[in-house]
C-alpha cells in the first residue's frame, strides 16, 4: 500500500489539473465569440466624426470607385464606389498606397458575403460600410477612418 499511495496522490493531481485546463481554455474556445457579420460590426463601431470645412474635407478623403464582383448569389453582379474619410492627410496617403493591394480585397471579402437582399435598402449597406470601417481600420496604421460613404451603387443580374 505504501508503494501505492504516490501513484494515486500523483494520479489524482494529474487527473485534477487536466480537467481544470479543460474547463479554462473550453471556456475561450467556445465561448461567446464576437461575431464577424455585418450587422454585428455595425454595433461595434465607434467613432467620432467632428465637422470640418470642404477644403479640409478634400485633404482628408480618398476615393475607389467601380469595384465589380458577385455577391454571394453569383447570379448578381455589384459595382460600387466608395469615399474614404479619415482623421488626418497621412492615413489618406497612407491608404492612397494601400488601396489597390489591401483595401480591394477587403471590399470583395464584404460584398462576397452579402446576398441582394441585403444590398435592397440602407440596412444591408449601412452595415458594410460599418463592417469596413472596422476592416479597414486594422490596416491603416497612420490614423483611422471616419466615415465610408457609398458614392455609385449598381447591382445586376448575370
Amino acid at each position: 500500500m505504501r508503494k501505492l499511495l504516490p501513484w494515486l496522490v500523483s494520479l489524482l493531481l494529474a487527473i485534477t489539473l487536466i480537467v481544470i485546463v479543460t474547463f479554462y481554455f473550453a471556456t475561450d474556445l467556445f465561448g461567446e465569440k464576437k461575431a464577424k457579420d455585418p450587422e454585428q460590426a455595425a454595433k461595434e463601431v465607434n467613432v467620432q466624426v467632428e465637422p470640418i470645412s470642404a477644403d479640409e474635407m478634400v485633404k482628408v478623403t480618398s476615393e475607389l470607385i467601380d469595384i465589380r464582383t458577385n455577391l454571394a448569389d453569383t447570379d448578381y453582379v455589384v459595382q460600387i464606389s466608395f469615399s474614404f474619410q479619415f482623421d488626418n492627410e497621412k492615413a489618406k496617403e497612407e491608404f492612397d498606397k494601400i488601396k489597390e493591394s489591401k483595401v480591394k480585397p477587403i471590399i470583395n471579402r464584404a460584398l462576397w458575403v452579402m446576398t441582394p437582399d441585403d444590398m435592397n435598402g440602407t440596412k444591408g449597406k449601412d452595415q458594410l460600410t460599418a463592417g469596413l470601417i472596422n476592416s479597414i481600420n486594422n490596416v491603416v496604421s497612420e490614423g483611422k477612418l471616419l466615415n465610408v460613404g457609398i458614392t455609385g451603387f449598381v447591382m445586376t443580374t448575370v
